[in-house]
């Protein structure tokens, strides 16, 4: 004789060793039912309190799992009619590395897309940056090499000179975009910026990329400011071990 679905789903979450939190496999489980369509779209998830014995958690993990879920496109709530399963569920939203750490797969996929966007944006900001742009890149620049001369943390002018860059493509929604993916990997620079990444010389390699880049966009070659993004999102993942980025650009056009 089976399990009661309530003692199946209980034990389905207990059964984890809880690596994570409850939250992160309450999402998983009720994710699973949505993306089988056991909730289909506009379906009313059950009430907090009867998710909450279902899955032998409480309220406040549910209202987690709940937000979570919400976040990344797979319900909606409307006032007085609770939580109900989004129209298309998870297409609304786009996050990375919900619901846990990425490994080291991830993170590769993860530089190759950057490696795209960014490249494009690279060369959308060599055809399209106006004065104002320069001087925003370059004020980046210059904090950043004197962060590196006066051995200061230099993780946020290098994020703004990214931010400059996709400023200057005039493009909201790769700008949006671009902030998005930097947003994420913000932590992901500051080792290069302690003592021991400036001893291992991790700031200095990334400036130089920086200027090769900066160099490109300011003469107005998008080739070369594709390849010089691509070399500097290769040379950021080998330096945190996540291995070369699979080069995209042509080897034609512009100078190296």
């Amino acid at each position: 004789m089976g399990l009661p679905m309530q003692t199946a789903d209980a034990l389905a979450i207990r059964e984890v060793d809880r690596p994570g939190r409850l939250s992160d496999q309450l999402v998983a489980a009720l994710r699973a039912r949505i993306e089988s369509a056991e909730l289909a779209p506009g379906a009313r998830l059950p009430t907090e309190q009867a998710l909450g014995e279902r899955f032998a958690v409480s309220r406040a993990v549910v209202r987690e799992a709940i937000a979570r879920l919400k976040a990344d496109g797979y319900v909606e709530t409307r006032q007085g009619a609770g939580a109900l399963v989004a129209a298309r569920p998870g297409l609304a939203s786009f996050r990375i590395g919900a619901g846990g750490r990425l490994d080291a797969g991830a993170l590769a996929q993860i530089f190759e897309l950057r490696a795209a966007v960014e490249t494009a944006a690279a060369r959308l900001a060599a055809e399209r940056r106006t004065r104002g742009d320069l001087a925003a890149i370059r004020a980046a620049l210059g904090r950043m090499a004197n962060a590196i001369d006066e051995g200061h943390d230099g993780a946020a002018a290098d994020d703004a000179f990214h931010r400059a860059i996709a400023t200057a493509t005039h493009n909201g929604y790769m700008q949006r975009f671009v902030e998005f993916l930097g947003y994420h990997f913000s932590e992901s620079r500051r080792p290069s910026w302690t003592e021991d990444g400036r001893r291992a010389g991790r700031p200095q390699a990334a400036q130089r990329e920086h200027e090769r880049l900066c160099a490109a966009i300011v003469r107005g070659d998008p080739a070369a400011a594709a390849r010089a993004a691509e070399d500097h999102l290769r040379g950021s993942a080998t330096r945190l071990g996540v291995g070369p980025v699979a080069r995209r650009t042509s080897k034609g056009g512009g100078e190296r």
